[in-house]
C-alpha cells in the first residue's frame, strides 16, 4: 500500500506540509508507504490544450518541460493520493491547479480509469477565508477521476498564518489525524 502527497504550497515545509505530515504519520503508523512531493520552487505550466495526450494515449502529457509526467506516474503507482494547498485568493495555488489540469486531461485521454477507485483526500491550510472553495476544487479532481474521497471528523482544513501556526489549531490537527486513520483503514479494506 502506498500513499503519495502533493504539497502545492510555494513555501516548502510550511503549514500545508505540516498538515499533510499529520495525515502521513497516521498512515506510516499503519505500515502504509508514504511519499510527499513539494511543488515549492517549481514552475509548472497549465494545460496548453494541444490534445496530444488524446492522440498519444501513453499516460503522459506531451509537455515535457517540467516534472508533471513524473508526478502523474507517481499518482498511477499509488493507492491513495493526497492533495494539499494553502488558500491563495480563495483558491488553490497556481502550481497545484496546473498539475491537476494536466493530470485530469491525461487521465481522461487514457480511458478515464488511470486513477479510478484510488483513494483521495484534500488538505487545505488557510489564514482566514476561502478554505471551503479550495477544498472543493481539490475534491473535484478526485470526483472527476472516479476516485473514492476519504472523509474525516470535519473538513480537512487547518488554520494558521505563520509557519507552525496550524499546530495550534487543535480541531484541525485532530481532523488530519482522523483522516489518516480513516485512509489507512480503507486502504486495508480495498487492498486486502
Amino acid at each position: 500500500m502506498k500513499a503519495v502527497a502533493f504539497n502545492g504550497s510555494a513555501r516548502k515545509d510550511g503549514n500545508t506540509a505540516i498538515l499533510l505530515n499529520l495525515v502521513l504519520d497516521e498512515l506510516r503508523a499503519e505500515q502504509v508507504e508514504t511519499e510527499m512531493i513539494q511543488l515549492a520552487g517549481e514552475k509548472i505550466s497549465g494545460c496548453i490544450a494541444c490534445y496530444q495526450c488524446l492522440k498519444n494515449k501513453d499516460g503522459k502529457c506531451a509537455v515535457k518541460t517540467d516534472r508533471v509526467n513524473e508526478y502523474i506516474q507517481k499518482m498511477r503507482e499509488a493507492n491513495a493520493i493526497l492533495l494539499g494547498s494553502p488558500v491563495y485568493i480563495a483558491d488553490i495555488t497556481a502550481n497545484m491547479k496546473a498539475l491537476l489540469e494536466r493530470a485530469t486531461l491525461v487521465c481522461r485521454a487514457n480511458g478515464t480509469d488511470m486513477f479510478r477507485r484510488k483513494l483521495g483526500a484534500a488538505v487545505v491550510a488557510v489564514r482566514r477565508a476561502g478554505a471551503t472553495q479550495a477544498f472543493s476544487v481539490l475534491n473535484n479532481f478526485f470526483l472527476i477521476s472516479q476516485m473514492i474521497v476519504v472523509g474525516s471528523t470535519y473538513w480537512n482544513i487547518g488554520i494558521g498564518r505563520n509557519v507552525g501556526d496550524v499546530k495550534k489549531d487543535a480541531e484541525g490537527v485532530q481532523t488530519m489525524k482522523a483522516l489518516g486513520s480513516n485512509m489507512a483503514w480503507l486502504l486495508k479494506k480495498i487492498t486486502g
